[in-house]
This record gives structure tokens, sequence and C-alpha cells, in this order.
């Protein structure tokens, strides 16, 4: 049977193995449908098989652990591996990535950029990836074969905390549209890093090289700021509709390099950027922290129908917010070119009315892409018996029940 169009520009994982994966010493799941439901008790394992599948994305995962930590307790050697057979637009691919616990990590850090003094996660082990059995230089790779976005319990408060939250959130976001912002986000932070490190060494800097990391920094940092720029705008017209009983969002970037983009040609505020790093350098080096950037910028969301700040709203209303904009980002990649993510929505119906509930799996039917939702009461989720595939997770090993 032909596949339509429709299903052709999504991403799906057809087949994920874990080994030696938090809690689970081997697992093999194959799933057949779209809409996955894995229900259990708490401390079952239900969300290492969401962060399993978001690791299969350039970042350090939805929990954001070390990279040591991902291995199972008790096991010898501490290294463990997640590998899938994944649908693109462009066919099926196999990824996996691992953890070699014999070899230390000296690759840059993919945490979103924060202007600190902080290095990479560097420690025993490193971590591989391998796309189609050929082995990959570094995280941003995985952008350009997999394109996945998640929810989880924590990230409720993410109006309330500070800007390097919604930066991730919007970097993720940002990584299905444009899969080289991953590569030149890692290649900021990394020329951020080692100037800093210029700049607070016991000896007077090298200049030269300290500008040509600036040069760097500049360059990047503005196709960082120009990629968020068009992502934002592309998600404006839908996160402001809304989409039934999630309100619409009005969405912006502050920041200033933001304005410095919006006021004139990208090689202006090239110019303008690095000079601006070239005046900070005593500062810099004297608080330890990069005054100017991408770094800088933050994600500006107002509930549209109440005309109010999302800090401003309720806890309920900010999560309505949140489901908003990841349903207005699927939406919109499922209208463009390009594929609708991967959702990987943990505990999300859990604290939703039942109104709120069924409005959500709707929507999420109507996007045709794949969802993966997790949740301790099955009873929640009956509204999509028969249109969903449900596991139990417990023992250490998720099984199908229908």
């Amino acid at each position: 049977m032909a596949i339509s169009t429709t299903e052709r520009r999504r991403f799906a994982v057809r087949r994920l193995t874990l080994n030696n994966f938090r809690n689970y010493a081997d697992l093999r799941i194959e799933p057949t449908s779209d809409m996955l439901v894995f229900t259990g008790a708490n401390g079952a394992g239900k969300t290492n098989l969401l962060e399993a599948v978001s690791l299969l994305v350039p970042g350090r995962g939805l929990r954001q652990q070390r990279l040591t930590d991902l291995a199972r307790q008790g096991q010898a050697g501490g290294g463990w591996a997640v590998a899938a057979r994944v649908e693109t637009p462009h066919g099926p691919c196999d990824v996996g990535t691992s953890l070699d616990p014999n070899e230390d990590d000296s690759g840059p850090a993919d945490d979103p950029i924060d202007g600190t003094t902080k290095g990479p996660n560097k420690g025993p082990g490193r971590r591989n990836i391998r796309i189609d059995g050929e082995t990959a230089r570094n995280q941003s790779a995985l952008a350009a074969v997999m394109s996945a976005h998640w929810l989880t319990p924590q990230m409720d408060r993410l109006f309330q905390e500070g800007s390097s939250a919604r930066r991730r959130f919007l970097d993720r976001m940002v990584y299905g549209w444009d899969p080289a912002h991953a590569g030149r986000v890692a290649a900021y932070e990394q020329a951020m890093r080692q100037r800093m490190k210029l700049l607070r060494g016991d000896r007077a800097p090298d200049t030269t090289w300290v500008a040509a990391l600036e040069e760097t920094m500049a360059s990047k940092g503005i196709a960082v700021t120009a990629a968020r720029l068009d992502v934002v705008g592309r998600l404006a017209t839908a996160a402001a509709e809304g989409w039934g009983p999630f309100p619409g969002a009005e969405i912006a970037l502050s920041g200033d390099l933001e304005n410095s983009l919006l006021g004139g040609p990208a090689l202006a505020a090239e110019d303008r950027f690095r000079n601006a790093l070239a005046r900070s350098r005593a500062d810099d080096a004297r608080t330890g922290r990069t005054s100017e950037g991408p770094q800088r910028s933050d994600l500006l969301v107002r509930h549209r129908p109440k005309n109010q700040d999302a800090e401003l709203c309720s806890t309920g209303e900010q999560k309505a917010l949140l489901i908003g904009l990841v349903l207005a980002n699927a939406r919109t990649r499922a209208t463009e070119e390009g594929g609708v993510p991967v959702l990987l929505l943990d505990e999300v119906a859990a604290h939703l009315d039942e109104a709120r509930r069924e409005a959500l799996f709707e929507a999420l039917q109507g996007l045709g892409g794949q969802v993966w939702l997790t949740g301790t009461d099955a009873e929640l989720f009956q509204p999509l018996s028969g249109r969903a595939e449900f596991f139990i997770v417990a023992d250490n090993g998720a099984e199908r029940i229908r």
C-alpha cells in the first residue's frame, strides 16, 4: 500500500533496544502504532523509556543527567546503549548512542549555553553516536535523522524558572526545523568557554587568539539567534490560535542580539556583537560570565485570551500554555516542510481535567505523528482504547497488553 505524503513527513520509532540502561538489563520494543501508552507503578521505569528515546536527539535527554548516571545499577563495567530503527521523512534509519566507560569524555558539552565558566560534561566514559552503522563525530549529527520533543512534570515550572530552561525548550524545537542549529550552538559554546578560560587564566591572554574566538562567537551567535527568531516567527500564528481548551499564546524572543538582528542586516549585527565582546573582556574576566550573546536571550510567552504574562498565570494555565506550544510546533511542522516530531509526554494527563484530557488526545491523533504517553493511572487513557497500543511496565520490562 502506498504511503501518503503526510505519513512520510513524520518521525517514528519502530524498534527500541536498551542494554544496561537505567533499570533495564535488556529490553526490545517494536511499536506498531503511532499512539503508545505506558502505564505502571511509580518507579517501574516508564520515564526511563521516554528518556531513552530523548537521547536520540542532541543533548542530555529529558532528565539532563550525567552519562554515568544512566547505567543500570550493579552492572559490571558501567556502560549502556540505546538503539532504534527510526522512520524519517527520508526513509528508515538505524541510530544509536552508547557510553564507553573506558574512555574519558573530552568533547564539548551539549548543555544549553549559559555564559558561565562551567565546562563540558567530562568524566569517566565517552558517549558514542552511530547512524546507519557509521560513527558520527558528535551529537549534532542526530538532529538530521531524528526529531523529538517532550513534556515532563518538571517542566510545569518552565515559566517560573530561569531563562536557560526556556532556551533549552525552544532549541529542541529549532533542532527539528534546522538540524544545523545543534552544531552552531555547540560551536558557539565551545568558543565561549575557551575565551573565558583565556580571560581568567594566570597569564595575560593572547589577544590574537581571543579575537579569533570572538570572531567565531559573533558568527555562530548571530546564526543561533537568527534560527531561533525564524522558528518563533513560524510558530507565532499557530501558537496564537490555540487548540480547543489550550489557550492561544503570544510568543517572542527577548535579547540584545534579537534587537540587533531585527534592526538591520546580519553582518552589521555580527560586527556589533564582535565589538561588544572585545569591550567586555575585562568585565567578563572579573565576573566569570560572558555578558553578551545568545545565552542572554529569553523566550517570552503571554496568555493571549487573558492578555497576561505566562509567569503570572495559574499552574493549570501555565501547563495548558505549555501543551499548546508543543501542539503548535507539531501542527506547524505538519503543514510545512519537514516531519512531525515524536512527542514524549510524561504524566501529561495526570493533572488535566476530563475535558482537557480528551481534547489533548484528539489533538494528538490529529497531528499524524507518533506519541509516547506515560501514566500511573490506566483509567485516564480509556478514551484511547482501540486507538492506541497499551503497555504495562513492571519487573524491568514492558509488556504489550492490547
